[in-house]
């Protein structure tokens, strides 16, 4: 039986300005076991990017609690909660992020730059990985020589370099057409088949459908 990788225990978010306090998330629980392909969906402004943000450690919780294998994270300090997200978690965006003038080889191993990696093996990992997505001939080319679809998978290719327990998915088929959309969500589909835990932000139906299971979100709360 698979064990608890995520665990969200009453978990909300609020955003002060001023006099005013805004309500992202309201008292979320969930858990998300090792090896789960899921969907988090909602509508914009319902707060679906507040939790991707506290599930990818790049903010904290307001109150609640959160455990990361087993280890409460919400409590980690900012340098902590940085070296646990490096290690655990691969993040693909809708935007793709990749560096204009650096080639698809050097996209993909640029976390392994930050790790300290030695640039024989940083490329061998690399390499291995834009095989995996499909784009070994590709490895040369710049991100202005790829179409969108091959952009998205060198940033997936770049996700994956560090081993991470997680993929943390942001609207990744956003910027794409319905084809290049589904060759993507084909690789996520085959990754969790190999045991990747996939974790996939969407507000589309046709995309939540990929994943094997579905968590609603609205106005903050979980539906």
């Amino acid at each position: 039986m698979s064990s608890d990788l995520i665990k969200l225990k009453n978990v909300s978010k609020v955003y002060k300005n001023h006099f005013i306090e805004t309500k992202a998330l309201d008292n979320i629980s969930f858990i998300i076991k090792e090896g789960e392909f899921v969907a988090i969906m909602g509508p914009s402004g319902s707060g679906k990017s507040t939790l991707l943000h506290i599930l990818g450690l790049l903010d904290k919780p307001t109150k609640g609690e959160y455990f990361f294998e087993g280890k409460k994270v919400s409590d980690l300090r900012e340098e902590e909660l940085a070296e646990f997200r490096n290690q655990k978690i691969g993040f693909v965006f809708q935007a793709y992020n990749l560096l204009p003038r650096v080639t698809a080889l050097k996209n993909v191993g640029l976390p392994l730059v930050y790790a300290g990696v030695e640039k024989e093996k940083r490329e061998k990992i690399a390499f291995e990985k834009l095989k995996i997505v499909g784009l070994e001939d590709k490895i040369n080319h710049f991100p202005n020589q790829l179409s969108g679809g091959q952009q998205q998978r060198v940033a997936i290719a770049r996700a994956l370099v560090n081993n991470p327990s997680i993929i943390l998915a942001d609207e990744p088929t956003g910027n794409l057409a319905s084809i290049q959309a589904d060759e993507i969500m084909t690789i996520f589909k085959k990754l969790n088949q190999q045991g990747k835990t996939i974790i996939l932000i969407t507000h589309e139906e046709d995309i939540a459908e990929w994943a094997k299971r579905v968590i609603k979100i609205k106005d903050g709360k979980l539906i």
